[in-house]
């Protein structure tokens, strides 16, 4: 039987469609944001978030991923300064792409004919030129996906096809956050103790004498434990702990 195309898919279809293969951690989003790059023919990209959300005076734009690198540590703090006000009080009125010229570029990003659904920030104040796509998920999880670079020159069709794109992106950001909120709230105080000592090396039967429990107790908090991080072994629940910062 034919899947639905998109187009005639509502909007909570196509996001449990996007959640079905949930990321376990901000890493795993890196393949996809190296392919958008590479669509975009850009150098670098960046996601940044909105903090505050709700308190217009407390807002600010947080990075929470880049590829800029170590020799590029100031891009970051450049662009936030040079629009950062810029782009949190557009989120609040407009969903259009942004889009500015570098010192060095001949125009701003994006063909001529797709100008009327774009907003074009002031050009020539940073170095480089870039690609900027609001996305708005409610209360929480709005923000921008940047992709720089010089010279950017994608077409219209590319121009919606990475808006799409990174509303994906979005989303699962958003649904890790809640997971791991989720699990945070899950986890007691026992289940903690048990997985930081199986992390540690020591056996059910150590554990076991560690925390004076029964060995089938320690086993029924780590299977527990197992379930609530949405892992399939004790290994698993082990490195995704870890990885939360539940256990160190």
């Amino acid at each position: 039987m034919a899947h639905p195309s998109a187009r005639t898919m509502s909007g909570a279809e196509q996001l449990r469609m996007v959640r079905v293969n949930r990321i376990s951690s901000r890493s795993d989003l890196f393949p996809r944001l190296i392919a958008m790059q590479k669509l975009a023919d850009a150098q670098g990209f960046a996601i940044y978030r909105v903090s505050g959300s709700g308190l217009p005076a407390k807002q600010r734009l947080v990075c929470e991923l880049e590829n800029w690198g170590s020799s590029n540590a100031g891009f970051g703090k450049a662009f936030t300064d040079a629009y950062g006000d810029i782009l949190l009080d557009h989120i609040e009125k407009s969903l259009l792409p942004l889009s500015w010229a570098g010192g060095y570029d001949r125009a701003a990003p994006g063909p001529a004919d797709f100008s009327p659904f774009m907003t074009r920030l002031k050009d020539g104040i940073l170095p480089f030129s870039g690609l900027a796509f609001p996305v708005r998920l409610g209360a929480v999880g709005n923000g921008f996906i940047l992709f720089t670079g010089d010279d950017l020159d994608p077409s219209s069709d590319t121009i919606v096809e990475l808006h799409g794109r990174c509303c994906h992106i979005m989303m699962d950001l958003l649904s890790l956050d809640e997971r791991r909120a989720a699990a945070a709230e899950a986890l007691s105080e026992r289940e903690i103790a048990c997985l930081q000592l199986a992390g540690d090396g020591r056996i059910s039967e150590e554990i076991a004498d560690k925390l004076g429990l029964s060995v089938h107790t320690v086993n029924a908090y780590l299977g527990s434990a197992t379930i609530k991080l949405d892992s399939v072994n004790r290994i698993q629940a082990i490195a995704k702990a870890i990885r939360l910062g539940y256990i160190s």
